[in-house]
């Protein structure tokens, strides 16, 4: 079977709103709540953050905390390459989505050689950088960093040396190129973007899912779809960010929209996307409790992360 290894990464620095590094612990008490045993099952690697960076003041308007965030993820990176060189198939429980990059980076250094296809299930592209973003929140950037874009055609910002500097070791963590190429990230249910990021997602052709289309073409149909897109790549990652669920649905994480999956949809695509052989590592992130009087969030998420686990197991 495959050698499961949980890897906990408690960031919350990339986000614009504060509570993320909660979302394991809510997860963890969600399991409670619902007599699981899946906590006892894997032992977990912790993720050293540095949400302490939080505490120091921002002084990057552009690239909030990017200081932080390249200490995050340079850890995640490296935890990530060891889990991968050993064998492991990671389950990522993160907080913000900035530490995406570090997953991916991580599994690019491990085996350089193999392509890696991206499948990214969110309301948001995650494309923006500092040149372009209107928030200056880093968790909207992870994608960016790994395809090694500055995205200049769309230049709304003017960045001090010192962001261009950090910016420039962010995206060369784990070597100096491209860790995925942008025709290889298939996204399902991104419905929440702005122009830079449209630009790119048309520049590069990357196909979209939107939820819409998911239920027209039922779960098992995108599943097919999005892995033929992949076709060429040697392996596949798996990003789920729990606001891809509908905003109704959604009160624990950061930045909720409407249109979004079910959770059963959401379960389901989960489901069928790791029974492919190529996928070697599942990420779930942004699950917020300090937002949701009743921790819905997390055990709706922790279902879902019960579930493809146990369609990870079933199918190797």
């Amino acid at each position: 079977m495959r050698d499961i290894k949980l890897v906990e990464v408690r960031s919350e620095i990339a986000a614009g709103t504060r509570g993320a590094s909660l979302g394991i612990d809510a997860l963890k008490i969600a399991s409670l709540d619902k007599t699981s045993d899946f906590f006892t099952k894997f032992e977990p690697v912790h993720v050293q953050d540095a949400n302490n960076f939080l505490f120091r003041g921002n002084k990057f308007p552009n690239a909030k905390y990017i200081d932080g965030v390249y200490h995050v993820l340079k850890n995640v990176y490296s935890s990530i390459e060891s889990l991968r060189l050993d064998k492991k198939f990671p389950i990522v429980l993160a907080g913000d989505h900035s530490t995406a990059a570090g997953t991916i980076m991580g599994i690019k250094a491990a085996q350089p050689e193999k392509r890696l296809g991206v499948i990214w299930i969110d309301a948001h592209a995650d494309l923006h950088t500092p040149y372009t973003t209107p928030s200056g929140n880093m968790h909207g950037m992870p994608l960016a960093m790994c395809i090694q874009t500055d995205n200049l055609e769309c230049q709304v910002n003017e960045l001090s040396e010192e962001t261009i500097l950090f910016w420039e070791k962010i995206k060369k963590i784990g070597g100096d190129f491209p860790k995925i190429k942008p025709e290889d990230i298939v996204f399902i249910s991104v419905r929440d973007t702005e122009e830079p990021e449209d630009f790119l997602i048309e520049k590069y052709k990357i196909k979209n899912f939107p939820t819409a289309e998911v239920r027209s073409k039922g779960i098992k149909k995108v599943a097919q779809e999005t892995l033929a897109i992949l076709k060429d790549c040697d392996q596949i990652y798996i990003s789920f960010d729990v606001d891809s669920l509908d905003s109704s649905i959604s009160l624990g994480t950061g930045t909720p929209v409407p249109d979004g999956l079910t959770v059963e949809e959401a379960l389901q695509l989960n489901e069928e996307l790791i029974k492919d052989k190529r996928v070697c590592c599942w990420e779930i992130v942004e699950v917020n409790p300090t937002l949701d009087s009743e921790n819905l969030m997390a055990e709706n998420a922790f279902d879902i992360l019960e579930a493809t686990t146990k369609s990870l197991v079933e199918n190797f």
